[in-house]
């Protein structure tokens, strides 16, 4: 191709801003990128000289479906969470870097405590990111993952078969923390459970409704999954165990007024994002 890569980014951009598509350059990056197999550094060193007929006809059909609004994690099957890439389809959701703070959150409990061969329980386990996170960054971990879908758990048994984790993440498919049994014990549950409420989900954007609705609408406030987790996973935590989950914006006070009357847990944290908003609640059960 003759055209150069700053003008070519710039047109194709354009095409992508004027339809309310932000970090639209970031975007087009990522397509060429994809496309050629390379990393960013490589596009730019080597610039257009890669693409072909076939090439240029394959960016415009990612084009072509990008300004409808479908999300490009879905049309390019992948999506990368915490230094990894990860298959994705429809069936589940697109992780995001608020999720990378709840896994970090974890690792970091982890770590101060001195917890060694953790055993971790991933509720709503979706595309496996949080499982096969927890598994990679801890070779020593042994995760269960539950999801009521079971199109969500071949997805992540499949990240988890390519990423080298498989041996040690067993997936269940389980209503919430139906598949458990009696004596199971964890010292991590974690989740990023539906939290979004209903009648704030017409308000959208088009790529965040392409995500599966079961898994982020939960009743007139988003709290009702929350609710049945905060009241079920004491019964599976181990001794110094912790309960860590996402919340919405708006939701640490209500969450934290949940566990009020609970005897049951001991300590209460919040942490916040990397837009400083509330984001994840990690409830200490000490026996």
């Amino acid at each position: 191709m003759n055209e150069s890569l700053a003008p070519f980014i710039t047109r194709h951009r354009s095409r992508l801003e004027s339809v309310g598509i932000d970090h639209a350059a970031n975007e087009i990056e990522w397509m060429l990128c994809h496309l050629l197999k390379v990393d960013r550094l490589h596009l730019y060193l080597n610039g257009l000289e890669q693409v072909d007929e076939a090439v240029a006809a394959k960016f415009e059909a990612i084009m072509s479906r990008r300004l409808t609004r479908e999300p490009l994690q879905y049309i390019l099957e992948e999506a990368p969470f915490y230094g990894r890439d990860f298959y994705v389809t429809p069936a589940v959701m697109v992780p995001t870097p608020e999720t990378e703070t709840l896994c970090e959150t974890a690792l970091g409990y982890l770590n101060a405590a001195g917890i060694a061969h953790p055993r971790v329980l991933d509720v709503g386990v979706g595309s496996g990111v949080i499982s096969v996170t927890m598994a990679a960054e801890r070779p020593d971990c042994t995760v269960v993952s539950l999801d009521i879908s079971e199109e969500a758990i071949e997805v992540a048994r499949r990240n988890a078969s390519t990423i080298g984790v498989a041996d040690r993440v067993e997936f269940r498919q389980s209503d919430l923390l139906s598949s458990l049994k009696v004596g199971e014990r964890f010292d991590l549950i974690l989740s990023n459970p539906p939290y979004i409420a209903e009648p704030d989900y017409e308000g959208l954007p088009p790529e965040v409704k392409a995500d599966p609705k079961v898994a982020m609408t939960a009743g007139p406030e988003g709290l009702d999954v929350i609710r049945r987790l905060v009241a079920e996973a004491p019964d599976y935590l181990a001794e110094h165990g912790r309960l860590i989950f996402e919340i919405g914006y708006d939701q640490a006070e209500k969450v934290a007024a949940l566990t009020e009357h609970d005897a049951r847990y001991t300590s209460l944290s919040i942490i916040r994002d990397l837009n400083d908003i509330d984001r994840i609640i990690m409830l200490g059960c000490d026996r």
